[in-house]
């Protein structure tokens, strides 16, 4: 298998660190961005800057007929999931791979529910990207797509395949051995950091200086160690530990995507985040006090941005 025609879907922060590299390689008629609408519209009238630098990229619409894609980048918000896996179906052939970079521990299995395992690789992302006004300014070569089978002691030709065409790209990457583990680490991560930013509106800064913040960061990552154990998951405290060199060296200012978002008046990603602990963790038996309080104080401020007071 060798990657010819690539596809992104969701250009926002996450789809900026793929976009320009798979064009450069791939060339503009060779890779395209998935919209339609007034999304559609934008991109193609106004572009999206990275890095200083303004991009046009070529559109194509979900109904729009057209090759096959042998490899599609899904990078939209958990909000977005349900529509989007509509939006691929023309676009997926015999040998397509699809990785599902967004946040939370679920979107592979949505959507290989809709086109098997056999297209579907595990995949997240680790890094931080501030995108703001259809601009989005990061390092390039700080933090790295994570991808493979659920198990990778030994590469499959589809994984190799993957891995070929980053390479060709250049785009940062990492093969878990583990990569269920892997999704449940970072959904960790994400949990203590962007919910602990959105309710008390701090950057990834105040990680260096309040004992507060991270206490009620840690006291979060724990809540989803419990859930992850009793879902035969092996986190443990030493994976705490191991993200404090990470949360610190992350720019200062920087702020997560759902702080992001509620500062924009946008819609977040609390249900998936906060919310899936809570859920999780009623269905399991697991007290969740720091996610629920993460949930419902997120929600107010939604409340707050929607003018409800």
């Amino acid at each position: 298998m060798e990657i010819k025609y690539a596809a992104l879907i969701g250009l926002g922060a996450m789809g900026s660190f793929f976009a320009p590299r798979m064009e450069a390689y791939l060339g503009r008629e060779h890779f395209q961005v998935v919209a339609e609408g007034a999304r559609k519209k934008r991109l193609e009238e106004q572009g999206v800057t990275i890095n200083g630098v303004n991009h046009k990229f070529s559109i194509r619409t979900p109904g729009e007929e057209g090759p096959k894609a042998d490899l599609i980048i899904m990078a939209m918000k958990d909000m977005g999931l349900a529509q989007a896996i509509e939006d691929i179906r023309n676009l997926v052939g015999e040998d397509t791979q699809i990785l599902c970079v967004m946040n939370g521990v679920d979107s592979e299995e949505k959507v290989a529910a809709a086109y098997g395992w056999d297209h579907v690789l595990y995949s997240y992302m680790r890094m931080s990207i501030v995108m703001k006004n259809g601009k989005a300014d990061f390092d390039p070569y700080w933090g790295k797509v994570h991808f493979g089978e659920a198990k990778n002691l030994e590469l499959s030709g589809r994984v190799q395949a993957v891995k070929a065409f980053f390479d060709a790209c250049d785009i940062p990457y990492e093969i878990d051995e583990d990569m269920k583990r892997g999704l449940w680490f970072k959904y960790m991560c994400n949990v203590g950091e962007n919910m602990t930013c959105a309710l008390l509106g701090i950057p990834f800064g105040a990680f260096r200086v309040s004992g507060a913040a991270n206490e009620i960061r840690r006291g979060a990552m724990r809540e989803v160690i419990a859930v992850a154990n009793r879902l035969g998951v092996d986190l443990c405290e030493a994976d705490i530990e191991a993200q404090e060199e990470t949360v610190r060296s992350i720019p200062y200012h920087n702020k997560p995507s759902t702080l992001q978002d509620l500062e924009a008046g946008k819609k977040t990603e609390v249900e998936m985040f906060a919310g899936g602990v809570v859920r999780m963790g009623e269905e399991l038996g697991i007290p969740t006090p720091i996610n629920w309080m993460f949930l419902k104080g997120i929600q107010v401020h939604e409340e707050k941005n929607r003018g409800e007071f």
